[in-house]
């Protein structure tokens, strides 16, 4: 296994895909198919174009994984089409995490990472996970 760095980011792997332990650098919050593709570029207009990092699969059911703050999704109630990735007692995840260039089918960044501690803010997560169930907050208000 390599374990090599890229871009100052300790995680990254130099060149295609590892998995790491979920709660050690960042947990995960994993959604399938379009609607984890759609709450990725909600995040991404509600944070100017950088909502953190974010991986995604090109295989089966297409997922994509937010790349979160260690221990940021307890304490939350989450949709039922939500998978949390964390680590505790009695559990232990995987997140699989692409090289950021070179060979890494079926995974690659929707959104790469920009520095080594900056995640998705697990709050504005649930918020667009949240305004995506009850309609755009515009035709809420009307």
């Amino acid at each position: 296994m390599n374990t090599q760095s890229h871009a100052g980011i300790q995680w990254i792997p130099a060149m295609g895909i590892q998995l790491r332990k979920a709660g050690v650098q960042f947990d995960a919050v994993r959604l399938d198919g379009d609607r984890g593709r759609e709450i990725a570029d909600r995040m991404a207009r509600m944070t100017g174009g950088d909502p953190g990092p974010v991986v995604e699969s090109e295989s089966r059911r297409r997922c994509v994984y937010f790349l979160v703050a260690p221990g940021s999704t307890a304490h939350h109630a989450w949709p039922a089409e939500v998978t949390r990735l964390t680590s505790g007692p009695y559990r232990v995840s995987y997140i699989p995490v692409p090289a950021l260039d070179g060979q890494t089918w079926p995974l690659g960044w929707r959104f790469p990472p920009t520095a080594p501690d900056r995640f998705v803010h697990t709050l504005l997560l649930r918020t667009a996970l949240l305004d995506g169930e009850q309609g755009p907050s515009e035709e809420r208000l009307s």
